[in-house]
């Protein structure tokens, strides 16, 4: 029998009320290796009443209280840094070598909103003799977390951390496809110091659980990752409600590459910018524009940069396979749909021929060159290793390409020339630019979208104020 993996509510395992799970299948071998519980609408409502209880001590209590105790969690993490990895690497197929830069990411998230938890308070307001006027930052009350299923535990602390040191208490649901570490993440949280139904997580299916969890009366807001299409079906639900939102959506980013800059830096650079998790996070740098005199030369380095990549189910490879065997068959969709619009990969554009990835859900890294930014899949986001090579001849086509696109998540920038870094910056509709390096920036820096691909920010101080609110209190004397 395949071992169950079940909801942690209230400090404890939750089997699924209907007796139902789902099969979890190993993307780097097809084979199965779990059963996941399948809650219904029932045990999300014992998830939020276990949060709505939790809620008045754990808001109540000092900041610096709740700050401790995050930084206690984050010491938990770094304790059993080696199991959470080993669990996400399972289940998501990420290759080993990551896992420990990961973790301490996911480390970090707690620590610095433990460090933060007692600064973002109101203030004094100057409204003249005679009152006395101050502002405060109130919790919003239980948050409910909806994750993808990419990168579970990067996405759920940024979340997690802040809102937990804002106040709230939450309920999280992971994706039925990778919701192992999370659980076990909540499950260390509590043994660390973290009072049983602060911090839940409800395993199930994303089609039932997440229309349910927006329409809960008793969770006050939502924090939702995933594809612009079930945003905007939560979206369509929370406004019924009026309830708040932060959601991270696709992107399609763009990664400039100028004339001048260090090209033999910004080929590897622009490689992972696409290859980093297969290809599978939102900020992946899947459109690179290239200045037209240097596209030929720059394609050849891109090539070879991506030859030299170790694809696998190895500890140390650079990339493993896609998470999910949907996701695995979309992919190849758009590999038809190149050809149909008369594109030649210049490398990749096939599944494997090894025969040691032929059994997983691997896919080979991908380049089109001399691609035009109309084209389908310039203007899709794939979510795989697919990269469109974009020639620009100057400053203002690259800028007017990189905005010619439904989303704005991310960007990069490869110059030497700092005025045209900032100048270019500027300009650009994404909510994160990162120069001369293509990464998954700080804790300390926001992150969000512009236009399709979403609104509001996680990490930085930014991300405090979207997991409370402002309140006036005016005073007579």
């Amino acid at each position: 029998m395949l071992p169950r993996l079940h909801s942690f509510i209230d400090g404890r395992f939750v089997p699924p009320s209907g007796g139902r799970y789902s099969d979890k299948y190993d993307p780097r071998t097809a084979t199965k290796m779990q059963e996941v519980a399948r809650s219904a609408p029932e045990d999300l409502d014992l998830a939020v009443s276990a949060a709505s209880n939790a809620l008045p001590a754990w808001r109540n209590l000092r900041p610096s209280e709740r700050g401790r105790i995050l930084v206690d969690v984050a010491r938990a993490v770094r304790a059993n840094g080696g199991a959470l990895g080993e669990i996400e690497s399972l289940e998501t197929g990420k290759p080993g070598q990551e896992m420990p830069v990961l973790i301490d990411l996911l480390a970090q998230f707690f620590e610095y909103y433990g460090g933060i938890a007692s600064i973002d308070e109101g203030e004094i307001v100057n409204v003249g003799p005679g009152y006395h006027a101050y502002t405060r930052r109130d919790p919003f009350g239980v948050i409910g977390v909806i994750l993808p299923w990419n990168a579970p535990l990067h996405q759920a602390a940024r979340a997690i951390a802040p809102a937990l040191a804002a106040g709230n208490t939450l309920v999280a649901k992971p994706s039925e496809h990778t919701s192992g570490s999370l659980v076990e993440l909540a499950r260390l949280a509590v043994e660390a110091g973290l009072p049983q139904g602060v911090f839940n997580v409800i395993v199930g299916q994303g089609s039932v659980i997440g229309p349910a969890m927006v329409k809960n009366p008793a969770v006050m807001k939502i924090s939702f990752t995933g594809s612009l299409r079930a945003g905007r079906e939560i979206g369509q639900i929370a406004a019924e409600r009026v309830l708040p939102l932060t959601l991270e959506l696709g992107g399609k980013s763009a990664n400039i590459v100028f004339a001048d800059a260090d090209l033999d830096a910004a080929a590897p650079g622009s490689v992972r910018a696409f290859t980093w998790n297969s290809g599978q996070w939102c900020c992946a740098g899947t459109r690179c524009l290239v200045q037209r005199s240097v596209h030929d030369a720059f394609v050849e380095k891109l090539v070879a940069s991506v030859k030299a990549l170790k694809i696998g189910p190895e500890h140390d490879a650079v990339a493993g396979p896609i998470t999910t065997k949907a996701q695995y068959e979309k992919i190849q969709t758009y590999f038809d749909i190149a050809r149909q619009s008369g594109l030649t990969p210049a490398i990749g554009g096939h599944l494997p021929t090894d025969p040691r990835l032929q059994k997983g859900w691997f896919i080979e890294p991908t380049v089109y060159a001399g691609v035009t930014n109309d084209t389908l899949i310039a203007q899709e986001e794939i979510f795989g290793p697919v990269l469109c090579v974009i020639p620009f001849d100057d400053e203002a086509e690259a800028i007017r390409i990189a905005n010619d696109s439904e989303y704005g998540l991310g960007a990069g920038i490869w110059s030497r020339d700092i005025g045209r870094v900032h100048r270019v910056a500027a300009q650009l509709d994404a909510g994160r630019i990162v120069v001369n390096e293509y990464n998954g920036g700080f804790v300390q820096t926001p992150c969000g979208g512009f236009k399709n691909s979403g609104y509001g920010r996680e990490q930085g101080r930014d991300a405090l104020a979207h997991y409370s609110q402002t309140k006036s209190v005016i005073v007579k004397l």
